[in-house]
């Protein structure tokens, strides 16, 4: 266990010990310091912070700083088991207390926790809450509370945990112990809906950028999207673990099966699937390289892996947190990586159907609509994605030069007189038809439809035969999105007009859409990892730190990146080091894996780079 000083004095030179020492980092970043100091001054705080950013940092270091242990409240079983295998691997007492633990295993750890043996204890809500969990904490010294995922507790939110709502109680029953709350998405509302469920009134907010300026962002247009996703993989990924995300369960298992008889590593993950198989298959997600998981959004929060080069979206997801949080989980260790999507009008018609057919109330419902054209104007935007997804949350941007807008940047035209003939379809069929009848119509088809309604007796029958059918499809997926046409969803998504199509109708309002972009440029995909570089021997002797890194992962039962992380890796590969000091300066060593892995280390140096 480190030192525990509480002297404000030696309080910066004691932290920068521990996190040399026993975090293997050299410095603090960015605002990393100054919640460390804060809190372990005994100061509340609200920190929103990337994923990726150094959010546990800010709550493991000020834990042990001060006299206690640290409580930290996390939402997922697996997140925890993560976690706490990490820290054990530096030298600390970590552990954690969920459902998964029963009988005299709960007993011990209650036991060395009354005793002060714990440096950090992990707990989900539902268990803290518990009559006879809270009595312990009143008897035993805490160094503070760590709220993690504290988005969770918004009604309004992406993520809701009623049992979140509960955690004021740490506010009115241990007032004297300090707390924190972390999140990586957090819109203004949101912001506020933590602080006063939360009771955090007077803590210090640090918000650091939400940008993350490794990942590339892109956003397609639907066209056939199982063949998208293959070429995406299997040109920008091939090798590589990712995350695909889908809207159904039924959606995944037909996706990952697709994939894999495509070569594919891909399998499955979805709330559906018995607990077995489920856990299986994340982890082998955690503990093998280049695996695939197809998952519902029900993956993912709970996922530590920070080697994921890509996250791809088959659905559209329901907002811009969602996609942000969903997005955050590829490129953790700072290395390139993609965030692709395809997008069409059943997309658009999806969602909204599941908004209006909710149980949710008038105003919720309002607030969903308000999210879901959030995220639809940067499907549609023209300009940076990054800028864009930035400026939601409230930060202020320049174009990146590393999104699919900014790479190729997209042609807009004056779609006026088409939009006009699309509302015109709408209306004169009596607004009681979908996309794909009205194209039909305007194409001048002969469908067994067409004639059975006589369509083709209407004005509007024939009049758009000079644009092919998938611009039309773009056309009337915009028109939606830009809000001049809305699906009925009591009538199986036939579009309706609204009041802003009257203007474009008359002539007054001019229109103004981004044109079909098939694919990036060639050469602008983002770099599948930081090894593009390396020469023959480094990527030989990268492969044989790889194999060692995974035995020890299988004998000890964790995932590789517990042992040591890809960017740690490669700065071994990079750098080469030939002593224990030169050992020490790698980001990602402290003294307890210098002392554990060291000498294998440098054999496997001395032997590989020969």
């Amino acid at each position: 266990m480190p030192p525990q000083k509480d002297t404000e004095d030696s309080l910066y030179p004691t932290a920068l010990s521990i996190l040399n020492n026993t975090f293997g980092h050299s410095a603090f970043r960015g605002a990393q310091w100054d919640i460390v100091d804060h809190m372990s001054q005994g100061g509340d705080a609200l920190v929103l912070m990337p994923t990726g950013g150094g959010k546990s940092l800010c709550y493991q270091l000020p834990g042990l700083l001060r006299r206690g242990t640290a409580v930290v409240i996390s939402p997922l079983i697996a997140l925890m088991q993560d976690q706490v295998a990490a820290l054990k691997q530096l030298g600390l007492a970590a552990a954690a207390l969920n459902s998964s633990i029963e009988g005299e295993a709960v007993n011990r750890l209650e036991r060395a926790f009354a005793n002060g043996e714990l440096d950090l204890l992990y707990i989900a809500p539902e268990r803290l809450m518990m009559a006879r969990m809270l009595e312990l904490l009143d008897q035993t010294p805490i160094a503070l509370f760590a709220i993690d995922e504290a988005h969770c507790v918004s009604q309004w939110g992406h993520d809701f945990r009623p049992e979140y709502l509960q955690l004021s109680v740490l506010h009115e029953r241990f007032p004297e112990v300090p707390r924190i709350a972390l999140t990586a998405t957090a819109d203004p509302q949101t912001r506020q809906e933590i602080i006063t469920r939360l009771k955090l009134e007077k803590a210090r907010l640090f918000v650091a950028s939400f940008d993350r300026p490794n990942i590339r962002y892109c956003i397609v247009d639907k066209l056939d999207a199982r063949a998208q996703l293959l070429r995406f993989i299997e040109e920008d990924h091939p090798g590589d673990s990712g995350i695909v995300y889908c809207l159904s369960r039924r959606k995944v298992d037909e996706t990952a099966h697709w994939l894999a008889t495509q070569g594919v590593r891909a399998i499955p993950y979805h709330a559906g699937m018995d607990t077995a198989s489920r856990s299986k298959n994340q982890m082998r997600f955690q503990r093998e390289e280049g695996i695939v998981v197809v998952a519902t959004i029900a993956f993912g929060m709970g996922i530590d892996k920070p080697d994921v080069r890509f996250v791809a979206h088959l659905d559209l997801p329901k907002s811009i947190e969602g996609y942000y949080q969903e997005t955050g989980r590829a490129g953790r260790d700072g290395a390139a990586a993609d965030a692709w999507m395809s997008y069409g009008l059943a997309d658009v018609v999806q969602q909204r159907r599941m908004i209006e057919q909710s149980d949710a109330g008038e105003t919720f419902k309002r607030v969903l609509y308000t999210k879901l054209d959030a995220l639809l104007g940067l499907c549609e935007s023209a300009g940076c994605r990054r800028v864009h997804l930035l400026h939601y949350f409230g930060e202020v941007s320049q174009a990146c030069g590393n999104c699919d807008n900014c790479l190729n940047p997209p042609q807009t035209w004056d779609a006026t007189e088409p939009v006009r003939k699309a509302l015109s379809a709408i209306y004169r069929t009596q607004q009681r038809f979908g996309a794909g009848h009205l194209i039909d119509v305007l194409r001048g088809k002969k469908t067994e439809r067409i004639t059975q309604w006589r369509h083709d007796t209407l004005s509007v029958y024939g009049i758009g035969t000079d644009i092919d059918e998938a611009t039309w499809k773009t056309i009337f997926r915009q028109l939606v999105s830009l809000g001049y046409a809305k699906p009925n969803h009591e009538a199986y998504g036939a579009l309706e007009l609204t009041q802003s199509s009257v203007a474009v109708l008359n002539g007054s309002q001019p229109v103004s859409m981004r044109r079909v972009i098939a694919a990036l440029k060639k050469g602008s995909k983002a770099a599948s990892s930081n090894q593009s570089s390396l020469t023959a021997s480094q990527t030989k002797l990268l492969n044989e730190l790889k194999d060692w890194r995974f035995l020890q992962a299988q004998e000890q039962a964790v995932p590789a990146y517990v042992i040591f992380n890809d960017a740690t890796l490669l700065q071994l590969v990079t750098q080469v080091p030939q002593s224990f000091e030169a050992l020490s300066r790698i980001v990602g060593i402290g003294a307890k894996k210098l002392e554990r892995y060291g000498h294998a280390i440098l054999e496997i140096i001395r032997t590989g780079s020969q």
